[in-house]
Formats: C-alpha cells, sequence, structure tokens
C-alpha cells in the first residue's frame, strides 16, 4: 500500500482480495483506520478508483488483481458561526473565559455538530477575542469536555493565554476535579487508574485501555459515599486528560457511570432492592452522571493561582438527593 499526500493506492494480495466482496466492505477491511460510513461517501462522491475507472457504487464487486486507488479530499474547516447563546460565566478578563457548561452543549463544531456549540456562543460573547491557536473550528479551544459532561472549561482570549494554559495541560500542573455516580462500589475505595487510552478496535464511538498503543492516561479516585454498594458517588481527580478518560477508567473497575449509553455494564441488574423511586431515577439518568466541578491553574499573564467551583447541576442534585449520596461531598 502506498500513500501519496492523501492519496492511497493499493492492490491486494490474491488472498485479501475475496472475488465478489462488496467494495465498501472491502474497504474497510483493508482500511480499519477509516470508518465504513466515510468510505461509503467517498465511494459516492467519485473517489474511488478500481483499476482506472472511477465507482461510485458501493454495491460494485471486487475481483483479484484489481487495483485500488481513494482520494482522500483534505479537510474544509468551515469558518463556525456566532451565536447568541447564554453562556454561564464564572470568570473573565482580558486574557481568558471560564465557562460553566451545561450538558447536551458540544464544545466545538463537528460533523453533525455545526451549530449550538460552546464555540458558536463563545464567538458572539467574546466577538473577535478568541486565540487562533486552535484553528479555525476550535479558537480559544484549550481543552474539552464530553458533551454530555457538565462543568467548568476554560478558554483562551489571545494567543498567549493560550501557549501559556496549554503548557500547563502538557505538564499535567492543572487541577481538575469531577464528581461522578457510578454503578457499585470501586475497590479499593481510594485508588489511582492508570492504562494508555486509545480508539477502540470494536467501535469507533468508543475508547478502550490500550497494552499496545494510546496515550498514557492517569485518574485518582477516592469514593467518597455508597448505597449498600450498588451506587456510588465517586471523585475522580485527572493527572491527563483523554477522550472519555473517566468513563473508560472507571468502567475498567467494573464502575460503570450511571446514565452512560456508550459504555454499558450489567450495573442496572444491581439495582434490585432498592427503592422504586430510586431505581426508577437512576435507571432513566439521560446522560453519563459526570460534572466537572473544579478547575485549577496559573495565570498565564499575571502568574497567580486561580481556582474555580461549580455546583451540581440541577439533574445530578435530584440523583443525588434520591439516593442520598450527597452529604457533605457536594461541590462550593
Amino acid at each position: 500500500m502506498n500513500m501519496d499526500d492523501s492519496n492511497i493506492f493499493f492492490t491486494p494480495p490474491a488472498e485479501a482480495c475475496r472475488t465478489g466482496m462488496r467494495l465498501d466492505l472491502f474497504l474497510k477491511e483493508n482500511l480499519p483506520q477509516m470508518s465504513r460510513a466515510r468510505l461509503q461517501k467517498l465511494i459516492a462522491g467519485g473517489f474511488v478508483g478500481v483499476d482506472d475507472n472511477i465507482v461510485t457504487d458501493k454495491d460494485f464487486r471486487v475481483r483479484e488483481g484489481d487495483a485500488f486507488t481513494v482520494f482522500v479530499p483534505p479537510a474544509e474547516e468551515a469558518e463556525p458561526a456566532a451565536e447568541n447563546i447564554p453562556l454561564d460565566v464564572v470568570y473573565e478578563d482580558d486574557d481568558l473565559i471560564v465557562v460553566n457548561k451545561p450538558a447536551g452543549m458540544v464544545v466545538h463544531p463537528a460533523p453533525g455538530a455545526c451549530h449550538g456549540t460552546l464555540v458558536n456562543a463563545l464567538l458572539w460573547h467574546c466577538r473577535d477575542n478568541l486565540s487562533g491557536v486552535g484553528g479555525v473550528k476550535r479558537p480559544g479551544i484549550v481543552h474539552r469536555i464530553d458533551k454530555d459532561t457538565s462543568g467548568l472549561l476554560v478558554a483562551a482570549k489571545n494567543d498567549f493565554a493560550h501557549q501559556g494554559l496549554a503548557a500547563q495541560f502538557f505538564e499535567h500542573s492543572i487541577e481538575r476535579t469531577y464528581y461522578a455516580v457510578v454503578y457499585g462500589r470501586p475497590e479499593p475505595a481510594t485508588g489511582t487508574i492508570e492504562g494508555n487510552i486509545a480508539r477502540s478496535r470494536f467501535d469507533r464511538q468508543k475508547m478502550a485501555i490500550s497494552k499496545t498503543g494510546g496515550k498514557p492516561a492517569v485518574t485518582h479516585y477516592r469514593c467518597l459515599q455508597s448505597l449498600n454498594g450498588v451506587v456510588s458517588l465517586v471523585q475522580c481527580n485527572l493527572e491527563t486528560g483523554r477522550t472519555h478518560q473517566i468513563r473508560v477508567h472507571m468502567s475498567s473497575v467494573g464502575c460503570h457511570l450511571v446514565g452512560d449509553r456508550l459504555y454499558t455494564g450489567a450495573g442496572k441488574n444491581r439495582l434490585a432492592g432498592l427503592p422504586d423511586n430510586v431505581c426508577g431515577v437512576v435507571r432513566a439518568f439521560p446522560r453519563q452522571a459526570l460534572h466537572a466541578a473544579s478547575l485549577g491553574f496559573v495565570h498565564p499573564q499575571r502568574g497567580e493561582k486561580m481556582q474555580f467551583f461549580s455546583p451540581f447541576p440541577e439533574d445530578m442534585r435530584l440523583l443525588l438527593d434520591v439516593c442520598a449520596l450527597n452529604l457533605g461531598y457536594s461541590p462550593k
């Protein structure tokens, strides 16, 4: 297989070319780094050639000896539009802004989520005062939290601030505390989970602990309170910040997050014996029960230590109240 810039050329050996296999399935098998949906769009768009012919039918059947060319067009970064979306601003100055992101809001535009993102809201709120380091789609964005995770996020309003904050994230000196409601109770009650995180080989939407690749990830956790070992409130402090880190790490010790539909476990089956109102609220919780409650860093311009706190949003407050897990552990 040869690659020329973004173009891929290959003629598979006879044993790898199963005659009669559908084109999109064949390409997915040979180009695992690309999703099947992406390959189908490339086929339909005329970006796939078999021998010297462009093929636009995903149902085309491959033959032994076929030579394939896949032209991968460069990604076009559409400039996001400023949108008048209310923001819960915790702190703001000439260099940075700290916001309390609600669950359900995507941080930056992506395919299928071009509007209503935090970036759209920041562009309206900050006008032209966002750093350009993050690129067209991610102006000011230094880090991100999942769409359905609530809580604190800092954005940079100039390149100097962006580089200063990014350096602290790289050095793991940023303080980030999350609270998660999980099924079960971690054992031991306090500990550290270490395990490289990479994209799952079996489901491209998921991340997974990898023994042979990925990026190092470290989560320090402490079980604060538990309801009969069935549901627990866990404090998680991130040393690194990988995609889905807490969700993957807690799942790896058998403590899947309540409400997490992507990293599902058998937690719901353990609810038997608990009051009906508790079971109902836990089962119906609409998102992963995860809140970024505390964020601390050194101001990149002034050099002073800054610390911010976010109270539990209403949905998690209700969940904690019903499970009676909140006593003495609510963020300030």
